[in-house]
């Protein structure tokens, strides 16, 4: 084959280095910017959630099977018969929080769970983050359970795990380069920065506020003035409030990025810039 003309008109002119051209290609957006531990948890409420297509007596039958019924560990009734036996006294602690009652129900908690779960998510990795939604789950069944010993009405959803991760996102999320942070860094960078020591955490005005806004609004809910539903279903605010201290004060224990000095905690949370 001929090879094309020589234009010579294109040549760079003498003496002139020769300019290259590169077209860098621009960098693409994911389509998906939840973590996949999130967005795989999030998925699992959403098929389990399906068990509303159900007959009735088998969707009741799996609330009374999965759901935490304080009921079951009254001792003073040793005849009582409620699905499950024994093996739903142990895993009811934490399959409970797995169930909703509807779509409003599982959509107010994801809703919540999206900016707090995607912080811890991508600072725990998958395993730890998994571990920490069942311990705090865990923990909401207990405080549900020493403040309703003889309830029958099975609790379910996932409140207190959410409130667990809220509580463990501020131990980091005011620090500078954090996803509350006038300065924030990317995404991966914001969920691993050094974190608050609790004693320090609990001197910053940022966070008490967000505990006093947290807790006024637990407390609103608890007396039954908003609902989130039309339905006559109550609010466990004592099990939002079991899992809100369990990721408060086992957050440490969780966490994988080194701590912070307390004086280098001190002037990383300041979060404006020095000016002179």
């Amino acid at each position: 084959m001929d090879s094309p003309p020589h234009d010579s008109s294109q040549d760079p002119q003498p003496g002139l280095p020769a300019v290259q051209v590169v077209h860098e290609e621009a960098p693409r957006e994911p389509i998906l910017t939840l973590p996949f531990a999130l967005t795989a948890y999030i998925l699992l409420l959403a098929v389990i959630h399906l068990r509303v297509l159900l007959p009735p007596e088998l969707e009741n039958w799996t609330i009374d099977v999965f759901g935490f019924i304080p009921k079951r560990y009254d001792s003073s009734l040793l005849n009582l018969q409620i699905p499950g036996g024994t093996g739903a006294k142990v895993w009811s602690f934490v399959t409970y929080s797995l169930l909703h009652a509807n779509l409003t129900h599982l959509g107010f908690n994801v809703l919540w769970l999206l900016p707090f779960g995607s912080a811890l998510a991508r600072r725990f990795g998958a395993v730890r983050f998994f571990l920490f939604l069942a311990v705090t789950a865990a923990a909401g069944a207990l405080a549900h359970l020493v403040t309703h010993e003889h309830a029958v009405a099975p609790m379910i959803g996932a409140s207190a795990s959410v409130s667990g991760a809220m509580a463990a996102a501020i131990r980091f999320a005011f620090v500078r380069g954090s996803f509350l942070s006038f300065n924030r860094s990317d995404a991966d960078t914001a969920a691993r920065v050094p974190a608050l020591p609790l004693s320090r955490a609990l001197r910053d005005g940022r966070v008490v506020g967000f505990l006093a806004v947290w807790f006024g609004v637990n407390i609103i809910f608890g007396v039954g003035a908003i609902g989130i539903d039309s339905e006559t279903t109550s609010v466990a605010w004592q099990a939002h409030i079991g899992g809100f201290f369990a990721g408060l004060l086992l957050f440490t224990l969780f966490d994988p990025v080194p701590r912070a000095r307390n004086d280098a905690a001190d002037a990383s949370s300041q979060d404006v810039s020095d000016r002179i």
